[in-house]
């Protein structure tokens, strides 16, 4: 059960109390460092929890010698929270360990060529979430020197993934137009999005709207070209229309003005990579003259191929950038892998939730829905999350890919402006989670160049419209927490020495 946080600062200091009386009267072996380590992490977790008390949510914690599987230290541990995008460790590990890090993923065009012709030109992919538009211009080359100098229809196959284009609960939010919240699909082009380019003109006159990939979306209404300096506010909203996307545009852009560029995710992306396709095919002079279709799932003729990078070239964007769109295609390829295609992301999650089983990181109460732990779906604890971390980091199959997917403090992706004074080391690796009353920080805290690691999870819950100032906090404590690594040399404890009852 979860303790409320004054309650739970109770437990803590009874809990500290007794085990540290148990570690006052152990063999005189232990080492003083790895007590000192222990005292701290108890004493920082209960400051920590009575502040995040105050600000009306509540936490749960655990931190684990990775070399030795000794927690540390632990408040509420064992207690399922909503994870945010530190779902994302789940999804990573189980692609490692499930799919191989050489794995990749393959995209193609097909069909027959018939005089400098192909009747019918079948785009086909098995899920890959790093497709663009530049790749299709290089399957377009790739036809083009095949001779090809005309398409009849472009059909899209989209039989490698199941009709399910929404991941698991993102209909909480619908009318969120944002990349973030794209729709996954088997053939899917630039993270199934369109780019928006807004530039101003001349005063009195339309800005110039333009939409990548070229005839998906249609426009209604106009933007307005307004002085310098003058207040404006550009508006193009999207709605679906039928499988395409109609804009409606508003309001103005100052002259002079860089242009506004931005991503907006589509809503039906079945016919989306076809439209990128037919761009791409005009641009190397090669007409279309039928139409944009689905189908061609018998097609075998091979015409031109595409791989993409191996996976654990592709993990980074899960780890360091926190990428839903690559985080929920890669659960449907191991929804693949699991039962064959059509994928489906309950496969995909079935495959990884037995994965925590066999690490040892499964506890009553964990949850896997979708790969991303975007909206209410996942549910995760600290304890299972530490030891994910530790189980990944001793394994030698996935260790070295694991750990070079995870943002690094004060470097690069979700932690580049974090953790500054940590970046010299490098001595925090770990991945970020946020939403509107989640903030959750799992990783890998160390002496610098990752010597004695301590794997670590916090997952602060309830704290709607405060989530900067816990991060602030937060941040804070494990600060203190690789100071005392840093300061001398770890050695592990004989027993765990808890903060709370877990």
């Amino acid at each position: 059960m979860s303790f409320p946080c004054s309650e739970a600062a109770l437990v803590s200091r009874r809990s500290f109390l007794g085990a540290l009386a148990l570690v006052l009267a152990a063999p005189a072996v232990q080492a003083e460092d790895g007590n000192r380590l222990a005292t701290l992490i108890a004493s920082e977790l209960g400051q920590f929890a009575s502040f995040v008390q105050g600000a009306g949510g509540r936490v749960g914690a655990c931190f684990l010698d990775v070399e030795t599987g000794i927690e540390l230290g632990s408040l509420a541990a064992n207690v399922p929270e909503n994870p945010a995008s530190n779902a994302k460790l789940v999804t990573a590990g189980a692609a490692l360990a499930k799919l191989g890090a050489e794995f990749v993923f393959t995209s193609g065009l097909y069909g027959g060529i018939e005089d400098g012709r192909v009747p019918n030109l079948v785009l086909r992919s098995d899920g890959d979430p790093s497709l663009t538009s530049a790749d299709l211009a290089l399957l377009a080359s790739a036809l083009r020197e095949r001779g090809v100098r005309e398409v009849g229809d472009v059909l899209v196959d989209q039989s490698a993934h199941d009709e399910r284009y929404v991941p698991p609960a993102f209909e909480q939010q619908p009318d969120e137009w944002a990349a973030f919240r794209a729709p996954v699909s088997a053939v899917a082009v630039d993270r199934n999005s369109v780019t928006v380019t807004i530039s101003p003109t001349t005063r009195g006159s339309d800005a110039r709207v333009t939409f990548e990939p070229e005839g998906f979306v249609e426009t209604e209404g106009h933007i307005d070209t307004v002085a310098p300096k003058k207040p404006a506010q550009p508006l193009a909203g999207l709605a679906a229309r039928g499988t395409r996307l109609v804009a409606k545009l508003g309001g103005s852009i100052s002259e002079g003005v860089a242009p506004l560029r931005y991503r907006q995710r589509v809503d039906d992306p079945r016919l989306f990579p076809a439209y990128a396709l037919r761009s791409a095919l005009a641009t190397v002079g090669i007409a279309v003259s039928g139409t944009l279709r689905l189908g061609g799932a018998s097609e075998t003729r091979e015409l031109a191929l595409h791989r993409s990078r191996p996976l654990n070239e592709l993990l980074p964007e899960l780890g360091k950038s926190s990428d839903n769109f690559y985080a929920e295609m890669i659960l449907k390829a191991l929804g693949a892998k699991a039962k064959g295609v059509p994928a489906t992301s309950a496969a995909g999650a079935e495959l990884a939730t037995a994965w925590l089983r066999e690490i040892g990181a499964f506890e009553p109460g964990v949850r896997v829905n979708n790969g991303s732990g975007l909206y209410d779906s996942n549910r995760l604890t600290p304890r299972a999350l530490t030891r994910l971390l530790a189980a990944a980091r001793r394994d030698p199959v996935i260790s070295a890919d694991f750990m070079n997917q995870l943002a690094v403090g004060g470097v690069d992706g979700t932690l580049k402006l974090r953790f500054k004074k940590l970046a010299a080391g490098r001595t925090l690796v770990a991945k970020t989670g946020t939403l509107r009353d989640v903030v959750a920080l799992s990783g890998f805290v160390s002496a610098p160049e990752q010597r004695h690691p301590v794997a670590f999870s916090l997952i602060v819950s309830g704290v709607n419209g405060k989530t900067p100032l816990v991060r602030k906090r937060l941040d804070l404590l494990i600060e203190r927490i690789a100071d005392e690594l840093t300061r001398a040399a770890v050695a592990p404890l004989p027993q765990p020495l808890s903060a709370a009852s877990g």
